[in-house]
Order: C-alpha cells, then sequence, then structure tokens
C-alpha cells in the first residue's frame, strides 16, 4: 500500500466520525411555539351572515377588521355592527367599539359606547340602549352587564347600574340604582 492511500482511507474514517458525532449532538427542534401574536387570518370591511337551523337569516356581522389569534383562537372585531332580525324581518342594530369571540362562539363581548337601536320601520317604537360593555351568551339566550344602562323610546327612559336581558323572551331587568321617568306626552 501506498502513502496516498492510507491517508485517503484515514481521512474517509475521519470524516465518517465526524459526521456520526455531529449528527449526535444536533439540536433537536422542541415541539413548535406559538406566538401570541400571529393571527389565522385577518377580515378587512366584511359581512357575515349567520342561519339558524332553519336557514334563516339569525345574525349579521360588519365590521371594518376581524382578526383571529392563533394561540387561543379568539377573534377581535373592530367596530362591529350586528343586525339581528325580528319576527318581522327587521333589524335591530348592535354596535360597539370593539367587540371580542370566544373560540366556539358561546361568548361576545362588546366594549366601548355600546349602542342598540329598534328597527326604522315605523311600526316598533324608536328604542335605543347605551352603555360602555355588553356580554352575550347567544345559546343561553342571554345579555348582561355591571355598567350603567340607559333605555329609551318615546314617553320612557330608564337608567340602572346592572342589566340583564333574556333575549329569547325579551325581558329584561335592570339591577341596582334603577331610575325611571315617564312622559305620558311624549309618547303621542
Amino acid at each position: 500500500m501506498n502513502w496516498r492511500t492510507v491517508l485517503g482511507v484515514g481521512l474517509f474514517i475521519a470524516a465518517l466520525v465526524t459526521g456520526i458525532s455531529a449528527w449526535r449532538h444536533r439540536t433537536v427542534a422542541g415541539p413548535e411555539q406559538i406566538s401570541e401574536n400571529v393571527n389565522d387570518f385577518v377580515l378587512s370591511d366584511f359581512e357575515i351572515i349567520s342561519l339558524d337551523e332553519e336557514g334563516k337569516e339569525s345574525a349579521t356581522l360588519r365590521a371594518p377588521a376581524m382578526q383571529r389569534k392563533r394561540a387561543d383562537q379568539t377573534s377581535t372585531i373592530i367596530r362591529p355592527l350586528f343586525l339581528l332580525p325580528d319576527d318581522a324581518g327587521n333589524h335591530w342594530e348592535l354596535r360597539a367599539d370593539t367587540g371580542w369571540v370566544s373560540p366556539k362562539g358561546e361568548e361576545l363581548r362588546l366594549r366601548g359606547n355600546v349602542a342598540g337601536d329598534s328597527p326604522k320601520d315605523g311600526k316598533t317604537p324608536p328604542t335605543t340602549f347605551r352603555t360602555t360593555s355588553l356580554d352575550i351568551f347567544p345559546k343561553q339566550n342571554l345579555a348582561r352587564t355591571e355598567a350603567q344602562v340607559t333605555l329609551t323610546r318615546p314617553g320612557l327612559s330608564q337608567t340602572g347600574v346592572g342589566f340583564q336581558s333574556n333575549l329569547k323572551t325579551q325581558q329584561y331587568s335592570l339591577q341596582s340604582r334603577v331610575k325611571t321617568r315617564y312622559e305620558p306626552n311624549a309618547a303621542r
């Protein structure tokens, strides 16, 4: 054997040992970390129409922006406008500065300048609802807040702290510090 063959075999063995050593000591990546700031999707200037079991409109959402966080699967909505149809097909409007939706849609939180207005159909008395926050639980037909609430309609104005409403029966209650002002002549 000549010295070149011995040198070649030695270099081959050294390369093989180095490769095996590097392979064994490589950094193994752990499970992928989900960043809190990564979004599954972002919608801009959109409209979503939700249907009930019978295929009828149950709610419509319009907003300039919505994003869903990948980490906890919650959605944040900027200036949401919800259109909620009544039995006659006219829409109640519910607005806020921001909205938050739980991962499975079982809870909706509206914050900042929450405003609800009755349909402008001429049949329903103009009714308004104002507060700073409102939590809605659609499957339970429940809406509530601990904040101050003002309800108005022609001839009647009510304010109170804390509010709860059964959305199915359309019954509501103000929880504390309730003030009611009735002006029968204004209702005409």
